[in-house]
């Protein structure tokens, strides 16, 4: 059986059905084309699911093989031939920097992806240090945040913290707080590394401990409301690496290159627009400010995206 299929593009959103699971991605394009009239299938980009990703298969993998299934939306985003020399230019860049680093840092820089929970940023911070997803790794890095912040309230004072500071720390223990900036430079200092959080939204990497001359960094890939760990998949094999040494610029630069890919194929979530649902009480809530107001008014945080 067929599946049917929900097609974005800029001409507006479109159905496809009966799509038979065992096209190619490349068959699938062209059928797209076809339907649509969207342009060319050689300078099309698809991306699928929440928040969208790109599809990272080649031209001859099958639906089944891409992980699409009945049902999805795919977003359609044509990239011009200005835009495909100038990610050329720039992985090119990136391999040639790798080549005078030498052949330990010669590989591709992917992202990890970890489960979508309020824990995302420990899960992620998790996968860096010890390689592994752990969901469980959240507890403890909550803890040393909590303890880290009530054992200093003259830095930690509420208008820092954005409430008082025995409030936060009861706050961050929950398994339903999401983590952000103060989280990030705390364990950045506790773990004694550099954690460059590669904001897409902005293309921009935000460099937490920069000032501390810490001799490792790790990678977390943000999208505007999720975290995701990066790693390098060595050209020469071996375990993915997820601590470089500061001195390893074809890193950074892999990584300024997915936010730019990234933001270009618009892989990120607009927190001024998305739409939220509390899960509590079932109000609807427009952006990251009005879901933020809605939880210090109500203690609900238990939010879902319309």
């Amino acid at each position: 059986m067929g599946f049917s299929l929900k097609v974005k593009t800029k001409t507006g959103q479109h159905i496809l059905r009966d799509v038979s699971p065992s096209l190619t991605l490349s068959q699938l394009k062209s059928q797209i084309v076809e339907f649509t009239n969207c342009g060319n299938p050689d300078c099309m980009s698809l991306l699928v699911g929440f928040p969208p990703r790109k599809l990272d298969v080649g031209p001859e993998e099958s639906l089944t093989a891409s992980g699409i299934v009945n049902g999805d939306t795919l977003i359609v985003e044509e990239v011009t031939d200005v835009q495909m020399v100038e990610r050329q230019e720039d992985v090119l860049l990136a391999e040639q920097s790798a080549a005078v680093a030498g052949d330990e840092f010669a590989g591709l820089l992917m992202k990890q992806v970890v489960p979508a929970d309020n824990s995302c940023l420990f899960t992620s911070i998790g996968y860096a240090l010890n390689g592994a997803v752990n969901t469980d790794g959240g507890i403890l890095m909550r803890q040393i945040i909590a303890e880290h912040v009530a054992g200093d309230e003259v830095t930690f004072n509420e208008a820092f913290l954005g409430r008082p500071n025995r409030e936060y720390c009861a706050w961050i223990l929950r398994d339903d707080s999401w983590g952000g900036a103060i989280e990030v430079s705390i364990l950045s200092s506790f773990y004694g590394l550099e954690i460059d959080v590669v904001d897409i939204t902005n293309t921009i990497i935000n460099r937490f401990g920069e000032d501390k001359n810490y001799g490792q960094r790790i990678f977390l890939l943000f999208d505007g409301i999720h975290y995701d760990p990066l790693y390098l998949e060595s050209l020469t094999g071996g375990h993915p690496r997820t601590i470089f040494p500061i001195e390893a610029e074809s890193i950074y630069i892999q990584a300024e290159q997915l936010a730019k890919e990234a933001q270009a194929s618009r892989q990120f979530t607009d927190v001024n627009r998305f739409t939220l649902r509390c899960l509590v009480c079932n109000v609807h809530l427009i952006g990251q400010t009005e879901a933020q107001a809605h939880a210090k008014s109500t203690g609900h945080a238990n939010f879902g995206e319309v």
